[in-house]
């Protein structure tokens, strides 16, 4: 249990990592466009936050299941649509990560781009 916990909380920060430039650059691209402050931007903060935590709950699912291995697959989210990418062993681990994908709060639609390399 602490595993997964350390594995979310990793999964996590690294998501939220990504925030800082976002945010730095949708500021930047307000100055330049000559937008008021506290006017709504096109895209928000809060689209990357809702990606990010999509992005985390995603990866917790796959590190819980023993049927999708969490290290071998990649997950992104951009604006609700989880982007899976990787590796899987087995056609159905493929399917098993986007069905855990698909649970996800949020998640609009999920684009299944894990390649089957069975063990040799």
């Amino acid at each position: 249990m602490s595993k997964l916990i350390a594995q979310t909380l990793i999964a996590a920060g690294v998501a939220f990592s990504a925030l800082a430039p976002a945010y730095a650059a949708e500021q930047l691209a307000q100055q330049q466009s000559g937008q008021q402050p506290g006017q709504q931007p096109k895209s928000s903060v809060g689209q990357y936050v809702d990606d990010s935590t999509i992005t985390a709950k995603v990866k917790a699912k796959h590190a819980e299941d023993k049927v999708v291995s969490a290290l071998r697959v990649s997950v992104e989210t951009k604006q609700g649509v989880v982007v899976l990418s990787g590796e899987a062993k087995t056609d159905g681990e493929k399917q098993r990560a986007e069905m855990l994908a698909m649970q996800v709060e949020g998640v609009k639609s999920v684009s299944n781009k894990i390649e089957v390399k069975p063990k040799s």
